[in-house]
């Protein structure tokens, strides 16, 4: 963008994409303390609750390029309200549950649930290549702050006034995020570059239900393989996160509030690395650099966890893994938006987050296999193992 005043403009609507954040992190944490309480309520057991997490993360995957399609046909206005609008539906369904049914129900929304990846799209239309790892950061630490007060403030609402006024409150959250959205955010905040070139790249499908737009994407240089890598490398992590929650009652015997205080710190640190440590290390380090070196570390944090005995040892465990977590999925986010034309952002941002999606659908059922059949530390020696594969794999492919 060109110009101071184009700068201040820009720089206005980062912020008011950074309030969105907060918002929706907010208003989603409030629903996602609600949702434990209300299946056991409606008589939910584990495994009709992981069926429940599982629907949850196949309708996000099947939802992700639609979205992203949807983004760079109609603006980044349309997709944020789209988003809110979704997991404003999605939660007062959740609300309105009195069955299990309605709580299955309530989960089909959410397959335009996609604030993070709207807000990502708004942030790489309106920031330069060389900030943008650091950039797209800094709503990590955005999202970080709603993630604390959702938590909080969804605890004492339940407490207090029960799991449907929560759901109710997450759901008026969302409708205030659109108003403001509506306010605030331009139509369109793509950059416009009147070429052949761009006449060409605009010229393709407008359909947001177009396989051949997804597999041109997928064609591009580079695009196919990070996007694997991505795969490949968060699957142990996500394996980890699925089956956090039994690990902190069954291996290191944490109370509740305990449990709380743990999930506290884990936040504080991937806010610090996202929203600080990634963006100044990419102002110093090439991208690409860091990308091999952030699996390597997560390789070797995988290590250091099949081999910790104790809570304290896994706090400090946390410090480079918060590192290498972060470094890893903020770069391969940027790499992915600058390897396609402006107009493509958000469809590729689509397939990053089906990536996520695929990793949750999975993750469950891998950790529990693991657990019940080989223990805690098996998952530390699957992140090392295959994270080590995926280092030397990117080193050998791409040696400079």
């Amino acid at each position: 963008m060109a110009g101071p005043k184009q700068d201040g403009k820009a720089g206005f609507v980062i912020l008011i994409a950074h309030i969105n954040m907060v918002l929706y992190s907010t208003s989603f944490w409030i629903q996602t303390g609600v949702m434990p309480y209300l299946s056991k309520r409606l008589g939910m057991d584990a495994i009709m609750f992981g069926n429940l997490q599982t629907t949850f993360a196949v309708i996000q995957l099947l939802g992700g390029p639609l979205f992203g399609r949807f983004g760079d046909l109609f603006g980044g206005r349309a997709a944020l309200s789209l988003a809110y609008l979704s997991s404003g539906f999605a939660y007062l369904l959740m609300g309105l549950s009195t069955s299990v049914p309605l709580l299955f129900l309530s989960r089909l929304p959410t397959v335009f649930m996609h604030g993070m990846q709207a807000a990502q799209m708004i942030v790489t239309d309106l920031s330069s290549e060389s900030e943008r790892a650091g950039a797209l950061g800094k709503l990590g630490l955005s999202y970080g702050v709603g993630m604390i007060i959702g938590s909080t403030t969804g605890g004492l609402l339940i407490s207090n006034y029960g799991e449907p006024f929560a759901a109710y409150t997450a759901a008026a959250g969302c409708v205030l995020n659109t108003f403001v959205v509506m306010k605030y955010i331009p139509a369109n905040t793509k950059p416009v570059i009147v070429t052949k070139e761009n006449k060409s790249e605009t010229a393709h499908s407008k359909s947001i239900f177009s396989v051949k737009e997804i597999l041109r994407l997928l064609s591009i240089p580079g695009a196919a393989s990070v996007l694997a890598i991505k795969t490949i490398t968060g699957l142990p992590m996500g394996v980890f996160q699925s089956m956090f929650s039994v690990v902190a009652m069954d291996y290191f015997k944490l109370q509740a509030e305990h449990n709380g205080y743990l999930m506290a710190y884990i936040g504080v640190l991937q806010m610090v690395m996202q929203g600080l440590v990634v963006g100044w290390l990419t102002q110093r380090i090439a991208e690409k650099v860091l990308f091999l070196w952030s699996v390597l570390l997560i390789s070797l944090v995988g290590l250091a966890t099949a081999l910790m005995t104790n809570i304290f040892q896994f706090c400090l465990i946390c410090i480079p893994m918060s590192l290498g977590i972060s470094a890893f999925y903020l770069i391969t986010n940027s790499i992915l938006t600058k390897i396609v034309p402006p107009t493509d952002t958000g469809a590729m941002l689509g397939l990053n987050m089906c990536a996520h999606s695929l990793i949750r659908s999975v993750s469950p059922t891998i950790g529990g296999f693991l657990f019940e059949l080989y223990g805690f530390s098996s998952f530390g020696y699957m992140q090392f193992l295959v994270n080590l594969l995926v280092f030397f794999y990117i080193l050998i492919r791409s040696p400079n």
